[in-house]
């Protein structure tokens, strides 16, 4: 068997979570063992495998830890260090969204260059030790934005801003369609995601469509709002505005998100 140890500090509980979440079905899949246990301030997840799916469980575990510091440990740099503009709290989650999404391949390919799992791998080690050029790369960005933060004071120069991260993101689907009713705002898309039977608030939706960075978005609503005024300036060409009463043809009802 091939055994390797995914250590995480216990303060970050809420990522070893979704860690061990995302290896377990994979792992029993190739009949392999997975537990975990806390002890001494870590969080250990220990994998075992057959020698015949070593490479295959590196692949996984890699990808699973690739994501890791590119969305949980880059929204927390940018929680530490970003001086958000004082705008309302839609456009500062589109905006936070927009910046964790920018050049997100490039952080990944950072990411996955400097990877070398060995059997007891610390990932907040890791990050603070192999990656410095990753956390240079963000501070630039997060540099930037605060040096031109009383610029962006402005309503119309934020969303200026905010469009150009919008425009520059790399497609993720072909095509969404959102839709409003009286519980709130529901995404549909081709493809399986995250949101799966989800409700979005008002202030959860623009950057839950900035996540997805769809080429094409369906625009289903009876009448506006902040959110749908922010979507329609963000994403422009892109939108096709319909009533409510318009039929959702093109996704089947269970790929609701």
């Amino acid at each position: 068997m091939w055994e390797i140890s995914l250590n995480i500090k216990s303060e970050n509980y809420a990522i070893a979570n979704v860690l061990f979440q995302t290896l377990s079905n994979s792992i029993e899949d190739m009949q392999g063992i997975i537990t975990s246990n806390e002890e001494n301030g870590y969080i250990s997840i220990l994998v075992a495998v057959d020698k015949a799916y070593i490479e295959k469980t590196k692949i996984l575990i890699s990808s699973c830890i690739i994501e890791i510091i590119c969305t949980s440990f880059k929204m927390a740099f940018l929680d530490n260090y970003l001086i958000f503009p004082r705008q309302d709290k839609i456009g500062l989650l589109a905006f936070k969204k927009a910046l964790l999404n920018f050049d997100k391949e490039t952080d990944k390919f950072i990411v996955k260059k400097s990877l070398e799992l060995k059997h007891d791998f610390f990932i907040e080690s890791f990050y603070h030790f192999r990656l410095k050029a990753l956390q240079e790369k963000w501070a630039e960005l997060v540099t930037l934005s605060n040096d031109n933060s009383d610029y962006l004071i402005s309503s119309d120069s934020f969303i200026d801003l905010l469009k150009f991260l919008v425009d520059n993101l790399d497609i993720c689907e072909d095509e969404i369609s959102v839709v409003k009713d009286s519980d709130g705002y529901k995404i549909f898309t081709l493809n399986e995601g995250l949101y799966q039977n989800k409700v979005f608030s008002e202030e959860a939706i623009v950057s839950s469509v900035i996540d997805l960075s769809p080429q094409k978005i369906n625009l289903y609503f009876s009448e506006s709002s902040s959110a749908i005024d922010l979507l329609e300036r963000l994403f422009e060409e892109r939108i096709t505005i319909n009533n409510t009463n318009s039929k959702i043809s093109y996704v089947p009802k269970e790929k609701m998100y």
